[in-house]
């Protein structure tokens, strides 16, 4: 018996029970739709976090004060005072690698204006630390080098903090408003940026001449950290240790670092990492309902294969052979599969949708389509590889007696 007629037989056999059939392939569709979404959403999510970290600059190198140790105990990074202007300035003056250097000095308090406050986080940079993140200013202009050189009480504010002190859409620019008792006077709004992906509110800050902060907030003469940014970022690694170079000359180090050094480039491939991960546990749990399937396939294939006892006798007393009644029942269970399969990838574009609708991040990668054929077409021919063994090794004349 050719294929093609094969296939015809095939076609009727699982027309003539179609609920039962329906049945079988709701574990296929159900399996392969909860795979695509939940790859769905895993790489939406990544593309979402390398999004927003690029937002911030894939280039960006972060100096830290490091944990050193101080007769046999490891200090916590935030009680050290390694960065100094000195180090600044060393950085300033002997970077190739580095375009854009910034030192950091942070705060967060209650900013009043009037009768309104609010909570917020105060950065304390120079103007590079705009190109180094990639703030635009949307109204108003930045602070100038003069305000940082004579510690001015100048800042720029967030769209948030604009919202909550003066209302949706008011202009705040040459408006004073205080930060702990000390007056700034508004001289730009930042283009707004929205949440990250920790549902961290990028828009409510305000940066102020980092000179200001130190003397007037601070009163500190070390650094939170120094944002610099690498020429590229296929030079970040190179700038890194031209980094780790100078800072370690100036602080006449011979043992451990007493500062990190953190790249953008490095905190994206960590939660890249860290997302794959989460997706292939989502789709190992999402797989098993696929393994169910495919007992269930093969439960229904034993099921008919007993059903058409009579009909296998009366095929194999006709001429047909073992091998052609085997792939009789291998073709149904494939069609039963892939069909399933099929509908299972539809559901899962629509529920891929409606996740997109409910603002959850997904995209589809192509591959997972291709994937979800092959899987649902081993699972036809592996669960349907019992029945259709049982069917084709069946005594032609105990067959036909059987009732």
């Amino acid at each position: 018996m050719n294929f093609i007629n094969l296939f015809k037989v095939a076609i009727r056999a699982i027309a003539s029970n179609k609920f039962r059939s329906f049945l079988s392939m709701l574990g296929i569709i159900i399996g392969v739709a909860a795979v695509i979404i939940m790859m769905a959403i895993g790489q939406g999510s990544k593309e979402s976090v390398r999004a927003n970290i690029a937002q911030m600059g894939t280039n960006v190198i972060m100096i830290r004060p490091g944990a050193d140790r101080r007769g046999g105990v490891r200090r916590d990074p935030s009680e050290m005072q390694t960065l100094r202007q000195e180090d600044y300035e060393a950085i300033l003056r002997d970077k190739r690698y580095v375009t854009y250097v910034s030192p950091e000095v942070t705060s967060s308090g209650q900013v009043i204006y009037g009768s309104n406050n609010t909570s917020a986080s105060l950065y304390g940079e120079n103007l590079d630390y705009f190109d180094i993140k990639q703030w635009e200013i949307k109204d108003g202009e930045a602070f100038t080098e003069e305000d940082v050189k004579k510690s001015a009480k100048v800042c720029v504010v967030g769209t948030t903090i604009v919202k909550e002190l003066f209302g949706e859409g008011a202009d705040p620019v040459g408006k004073t408003i205080r930060f702990k008792s000390i007056p700034f006077r508004v001289v730009g709004v930042l283009k707004s940026k929205g949440y990250n992906s920790w549902g961290m509110d990028q828009d409510n800050v305000l940066i102020a001449p980092y000179t200001t902060v130190m003397k007037r907030i601070q009163a500190q003469t070390y650094f939170s950290s120094i944002n610099c940014s690498a020429i590229t970022e296929e030079l970040t690694d190179e700038a890194i240790e031209e980094l780790t170079s100078i800072l370690r000359a100036n602080h006449k180090l011979t043992g451990d670092d007493d500062f990190t050094i953190r790249s953008q480039q490095e905190m994206m491939e960590t939660m890249s990492s860290t997302m794959d991960t989460i997706t292939v546990i989502l789709v190992v749990a999402a797989a098993f309902s696929l393994l169910v399937a495919g007992i269930g396939i093969m439960n229904i294939m034993l099921v008919s294969v007993t059903e058409r006892t009579r009909e296998i006798g009366l095929r194999m007393s006709v001429g047909a052979r073992g091998i052609d009644i085997s792939n009789q029942f291998l073709i149904e269970s494939v069609l039963i599969s892939v069909t399933g399969g099929a509908l299972g990838i539809l559901v899962g574009f629509l529920g891929t949708r409606l996740c997109l609708i409910l603002g959850l991040p997904a995209s589809i990668p192509m591959w997972s389509i291709f994937v979800s054929f092959a899987v649902c077409t081993v699972i036809g021919i592996g669960f349907g590889y019992i029945p259709a063994s049982k069917a084709a090794n069946l005594d032609p004349i105990e067959a036909i007696r059987y009732e």
